[in-house]
C-alpha cells in the first residue's frame, strides 16, 4: 500500500499554503470592508481548529485513495471536459465545469448531513462570528465527505489535463469567500456562482431560510432541485444556532455534537428547536 506518511506530507504542504493565502487575503478584505465590527482575535480559535483539521483530513483522504488504488476500482464514466475548441479560454471553462460537477456531489452530501448527520454538521452551523477563518467543520467531517463525495466522485473521471490544480484553487478560495462578511459580492453573477450573500442565507437564524442554498460553488443545483433562495439587496441575516454557542476551545469543538443532544439530530423535523 502507498506510503501514507509521505503522501500526507506531500499533500499538506500545498494545501496549507493555499488555505493560508486565502485566509490572509480574505481576512484583510474583511477587516477593511466587512459588515459590522470585525475583530481579529475572534478568528484565533478557528485558526487552531483548521491547524488540527488539516492533517486529519489529509490522513483520511490519503487512506481512501491508497485503499481505492489497492483495490483497483476503475471509473465507470469518463467526462470529456477539455473544451479544446475554446482555445485559451478552455483552461477556465474546464476548471469551472469540473468544479460544478464536484459541487453536485457536495450538494447531495450537504443535504445528507442536514438530514441524517445534523448533530455533527451543527458544529459548522453554530458559528456566530462567521468569516473566512471561522468556517470550520467538526473533526469527523472528512470521513463523511470521503463516503459521500470522494467515493461516488471516484467513479467518474474527467479529462481535464493540467487544469485540475486550478479547479482545486477555485474551490478553496470559494469556500473561504462564501463565509466572508466582506461587503463585496458577485452581483448578477450569483445566477451561476455562489457568493457570500447567497451562502449566508444557508446559515441564517430565520426559519424561512432553513435548508436553503446547499451549493458551495454554483447555484445551479439549488435552482434545479428547488432549494435556492436568492437574497434581497438588504438581506443579511444573523447566523448561528440560537440554543448553543460556537465552540471556543478544542474541547468544545470536539464535544459539541454530543452536547448538542439527540433532539436536534434532524433539522428537517426539528427546525424550530434547532435555532429558536
Amino acid at each position: 500500500m502507498t506510503d501514507l506518511p509521505n503522501l500526507i506530507v506531500a499533500e499538506i504542504a500545498p494545501l496549507a499554503w493555499t488555505w493560508g493565502f486565502s485566509f490572509a487575503f480574505m481576512t484583510a478584505l474583511e477587516l477593511l470592508l466587512g459588515h459590522g465590527e470585525q475583530k481579529f482575535a475572534s478568528r484565533l480559535p478557528g485558526l487552531i481548529f483548521w491547524v488540527l483539521w488539516l492533517p486529519v483530513s489529509r490522513l483520511v483522504y490519503a487512506a481512501f485513495h491508497a485503499l481505492w488504488a489497492e483495490i483497483g476500482i476503475r471509473p465507470l464514466i469518463v467526462l470529456p471536459l477539455e473544451f479544446t475548441w475554446l482555445g485559451a479560454a478552455a483552461i477556465v471553462a474546464t476548471a469551472v465545469a469540473s468544479a460544478a460537477i464536484y459541487d453536485f456531489f457536495f450538494y447531495w452530501c450537504h443535504r445528507a448531513e442536514h438530514r441524517w448527520l445534523w448533530r455533527f454538521h451543527a458544529v459548522h452551523h453554530s458559528i456566530r462570528d462567521m468569516n473566512a477563518v471561522n468556517a470550520f467543520h467538526h473533526i469527523t467531517e472528512p470521513i463523511f465527505q470521503t463516503l459521500l463525495i470522494l467515493l461516488p466522485a471516484s467513479l467518474i473521471v474527467s479529462e481535464t489535463g493540467p487544469v485540475a490544480s486550478l479547479m482545486v484553487l477555485l474551490l478553496y478560495f470559494q469556500a473561504s469567500f462564501i463565509h466572508s462578511p466582506a461587503r463585496l459580492h458577485f452581483g448578477p453573477a450569483r445566477a451561476f456562482f455562489v457568493d457570500n450573500r447567497f451562502h449566508r442565507i444557508h446559515h441564517s437564524l430565520e426559519e424561512r431560510h432553513f435548508d436553503r442554498n446547499f451549493g458551495a460553488f454554483t447555484t445551479i443545483w439549488d435552482r434545479l432541485f428547488g432549494t435556492a433562495h436568492f437574497p434581497a439587496a438588504a438581506e443579511w441575516p444573523d447566523v448561528g444556532l440560537a440554543q448553543i454557542d460556537q465552540p471556543r476551545t478544542v474541547g468544545e469543538w470536539i464535544s459539541l455534537p454530543r452536547r448538542y443532544g439527540r433532539q436536534a439530530s434532524s433539522p428537517l423535523s426539528n427546525a424550530v428547536v434547532r435555532r429558536s
